[in-house]
């Protein structure tokens, strides 16, 4: 069994991520956009110490993990801000929680190629019409992914500003998923929304236009099987909308002890950006060495590499220029025990594949096994 066989695909939108468990000889997950570090051990101890009091209900208020998240966000007027946040079982579950309190109607995507499903799986399921990127009408709801998954496309402060300005009607609703955007830089809070209160306000002032900004805590801090996400609204008055849709307690007792610990943990944070652009452009370097052999093997350069994404982003978005060599790919890295996520299933994007950024070591395993790719 893999990954395709886990999702129902008629009922569930595929993700990465499950290849590890019918792998006997698994090393790596290169098919996941978690951080390379792996997950903070002081955070991950506070998850175990947790589990000792499984025999109590979580808090029903989210603290005091929800404060360190909002000192986390904002350091210097956290107060301000801490009753707009809102945790919830990963992006996932906040996700469809917006898209179900938005007025009905149209739901348009971010302008890239392609982005994460899950925004369109909510807005089919909650049977909205839905809109091309390259559509030009302004939509209801919006939602862009930004920095972009899969692609690492990425909108700068003001041109997302812009572009949430020109694609939603008055009275709509806007997503914007940030999930990737703290590994940008130290300083990465200046070109993030959640900073840009007095945008927020006016937009709703002046338009009645609501803007979600969502994370995704599980890539940053590895810890997908936590299931940790939080969304900061526009108000606090919308924020209590969606806890009267949210189910008690979505947040169990080692997500929240997690998340309190794991957003203290500065050099944590300083270490991955150190460490995470320097080991993606390594990264690229060795790849480029594949795509050069192929295009000389084939006597063709058409078949050269592209790399795509931002380079601080914890992967690369790949256009191997081949279906056969994608699907190559993706056999040759599972049975080395170091499985990558093709951009077929779910992106139907069949010449493209995904790798996740990863320590010097584990990628000389992928390297090792994809020393004849595109030549047999």
């Amino acid at each position: 069994m893999g990954t395709e066989e886990v999702w129902d695909t008629k009922v569930q939108q595929f993700h990465g991520g499950q290849d590890w468990r019918f792998l006997d000889n698994f090393i790596e997950d290169f098919s996941v956009t978690t951080n390379a570090l792996g997950t903070p051990k002081a955070a991950l101890e506070a998850a175990k110490e947790a589990i000792y009091t499984c025999h109590h209900y979580p808090p029903a208020d989210q603290e005091p993990a929800k404060t360190s998240l909002a000192q986390f966000l904002w350091p210097d007027d956290y107060s301000m801000h801490r009753d707009r946040l809102l945790l919830g079982n990963g992006a996932s579950e906040l996700i469809d929680l917006i898209t179900r309190s938005a007025p009905l109607g149209t739901w348009k995507p971010g302008p890239w190629d392609v982005q994460y499903k899950e925004y369109q799986r909510s807005a089919e399921t909650n049977g909205r019409v839905i809109l091309q990127a390259q559509d030009t009408t302004p939509a209801n709801l919006i939602s862009i992914v930004n920095p972009c998954n899969p692609t690492g496309d990425y909108k700068n402060i003001i041109d997302l500003k812009h572009w949430i300005d020109i694609n939603v009607e008055d009275g709509g609703f806007v997503i914007v998923d940030e999930s990737m955007q703290p590994w940008l830089s130290r300083e990465f809070r200046s070109d993030s929304l959640s900073s840009q209160h007095d945008f927020l306000y006016s937009l709703y002032e002046s338009r009645q236009v609501s803007v979600y900004v969502i994370h995704s805590w599980t890539k940053i801090f590895s810890c997908t099987g936590l299931r940790l996400g939080s969304i900061i609204c526009p108000t606090s008055a919308h924020c209590d909308v969606l806890k009267k849709l949210q189910v008690p307690w979505s947040v169990n007792s080692p997500a929240l002890a997690f998340l309190d610990a794991v957003v203290k943990d500065t050099a944590y944070m300083e270490q991955t950006w150190e460490l995470t652009r320097k080991w993606r452009a390594e990264f690229i370097e060795r790849l480029k060495g594949i795509s050069e052999a192929i295009v000389q093997a084939k006597d063709d350069e058409e078949y050269a590499w592209e790399f795509k994404g931002k380079s601080f982003l914890s992967y690369i978005w790949i256009n191997v220029k081949s279906e056969a060599i994608a699907k190559e790919a993706v056999a040759k890295a599972r049975a080395a025990g170091v499985p990558i996520r093709s951009g077929t299933p779910g992106y139907e994007r069949p010449t493209y594949i995904r790798l996740a950024v990863r320590e010097p070591s584990k990628v000389d395993i992928l390297i090792k096994a994809w020393s004849k790719l595109g030549r047999n």
